[in-house]
């Protein structure tokens, strides 16, 4: 039944892409001035939803009423104009311009002369800072801003245009507890106003505290919309998955062998310190920590993206000197990045040639598709349960979950000594993320160590065998998977914060 008091309503939309039917007659509807939950896998369809309604995609069928009214949106300028606006999970900074600048890129207030008026540029900037808590100058640069801030400062942007629905997708995805509270509050201060957020979100934990209602897509088909005091956790994952889930994190005890890796006195001046531990065969280590508390950039310098002063990295017993990251994969030290878009994938090559990348010298014809590589990247495909029409597709066009699974398959196309994940479930649905734990527990069955660095406690505690946690650049503390909890990883976290 339609709402009456719909401000949104995206009916019998379709979309298709080259082999992939993306949506299939999905009818969407949102009342006004509330917070509507958007979920369901990698996949499943919701950031195509979206990008159709906020003009990035056009679809093929299906019509868009806001306010009751049919609309059309041509473009990203068209549903600005309507009072849309979409904060990606992707950054888009400009790192040299200012933050001021970057919030009023392409809007800028003019001056009578038609030049950029500055003063009242900055003086706007600084009463959004002032209402949104950010705790920066307007005259700082983006570069000088972590992660986290930069995508407090695509929040504020969205929130500067003054829309009336606002799209968030995984908008707590890069930032900590303390700023999730901070947005939390901002957006039950929008629904007060009248504005209606649609939210996108792979944190279940979170719905309950900032959701109305629930929409659940699955495999490009809207499988119903139900209001959030009527669901629990485990319905929304039934839903989503369309199977049930035995067990969240299914962590399976396997022997741990000999030692693999030591890493002894390592420091980078200005970000790591003394940092010195130990990885067995078939262990998973957790790194725990804050924002900012040098985990990966510790793991960086052992994988060869980060440079380290001094201390030794030692391998089955034999010192090694890491040079950079052809080194480490020479020594079977692999590691999937945080930032898999950036770093960990090349998003306009295909599935296959991402996957035989760092292998090529296994291949005698460098630049022809031979039939012993095309063999390797299928049964990378097969193993993990890559959705792609073919090994010629474009890897950006996949999800992330897709994406991530794409960089496991590249790494573990020749069995490692050290496999370094590093956020590997971030921005990723609680199915992906079900498979990817299957995984680890696959791998370190077969003997490899296994390094997590996550910001995820219950993904820490759920499965690792031994945990670390960093501060400051520092180990503050170490625990056994017996005596780890959640109250005792922060303390460590928090030690000289």
């Amino acid at each position: 039944m339609a709402l009456k008091t719909a401000i949104l309503r995206m009916q019998g939309i379709s979309k298709s892409f080259p082999g992939v039917k993306a949506l299939k007659n999905v009818t969407f509807e949102v009342e006004k001035g509330t917070v509507h939950a958007l979920i369901g896998e990698n996949g499943a369809g919701k950031s195509t939803l979206m990008k159709i309604l906020n003009g990035v995609y056009q679809a093929d069928e299906g019509d868009i009423y806001l306010d009751g009214a049919r609309v059309t949106i041509p473009n990203t300028r068209a549903a600005m104009n309507l009072g849309l606006s979409m904060i990606y999970q992707e950054l888009n900074e400009v790192p040299e311009m200012t933050i001021a600048e970057n919030i009023f890129l392409g809007r800028e207030p003019k001056t009578k002369l038609g030049t950029v008026d500055f003063k009242k540029l900055y003086d706007d900037a600084r009463q959004l800072f002032a209402s949104f808590q950010f705790p920066y100058d307007v005259y700082d640069k983006m570069k000088a801003l972590s992660v986290a801030n930069m995508q407090m400062i695509e929040i504020i942007k969205a929130m500067s245009r003054n829309a009336k629905l606002i799209v968030m997708d995984e908008p707590t995805s890069s930032i900590t507890d303390k700023e999730v509270g901070i947005l939390f509050d901002f957006i039950r201060r929008l629904k007060q106003d009248g504005v209606t957020i649609i939210y996108i979100s792979h944190r279940l934990e979170e719905l309950a505290q900032i959701a109305d209602r629930v929409t659940v897509l699955r495999d490009g088909e809207t499988i119903d919309t139900r209001p959030m005091a009527e669901l629990s956790k485990d319905e929304i994952v039934r839903m989503m998955v369309g199977r049930e889930m035995t067990e969240y994190f299914p962590k399976v005890e396997v022997p741990i062998g000999e030692e693999v890796l030591r890493v002894r006195g390592l420091r980078c001046e200005g970000v790591f310190h003394d940092v010195s531990f130990s990885v067995h065969a078939g262990e998973i280590l957790g790194i725990a920590g804050l924002i900012g508390a040098g985990r990966t950039e510790t793991l960086g310098a052992v994988f060869g993206l980060h440079p380290y002063d001094a201390g030794e990295i030692v391998l089955d017993g034999k010192r090694i000197r890491i040079r950079g990251t052809r080194d480490a994969v020479d020594h079977g030290i692999v590691m999937v990045p945080e930032n898999r878009k950036a770093q960990g994938a090349v998003l306009i090559r295909s599935v296959g040639e991402n996957i035989t990348l760092p292998h090529l010298r296994r291949y005698r014809h460098y630049c022809l598709r031979t039939k012993a590589e095309r063999g390797d990247v299928q049964r990378q495909i097969e193993r993990f349960r890559i959705k792609v029409p073919d090994m010629d597709c474009r890897v950006d066009s996949l999800s992330g979950g897709n994406q991530q699974k794409v960089i496991l398959g590249k790494w573990l196309l020749v069995t490692p000594r050290v496999l370094i994940l590093d956020e590997p479930t971030r921005g990723i649905d609680v199915g992906a993320k079900h498979e990817i734990y299957k995984y680890m527990c696959e791998l370190a069955a077969e003997g490899i160590a296994t390094i997590m660095i996550s910001s995820e406690l219950p993904e820490v505690l759920g499965m690792s065998d031994r945990i670390l946690v960093m501060a400051n650049g520092r180990i503050t503390g170490e625990l056994s998977r017996a005596e780890a909890d959640s109250e005792k990883i922060l303390r460590y976290a928090m030690e000289g914060t």
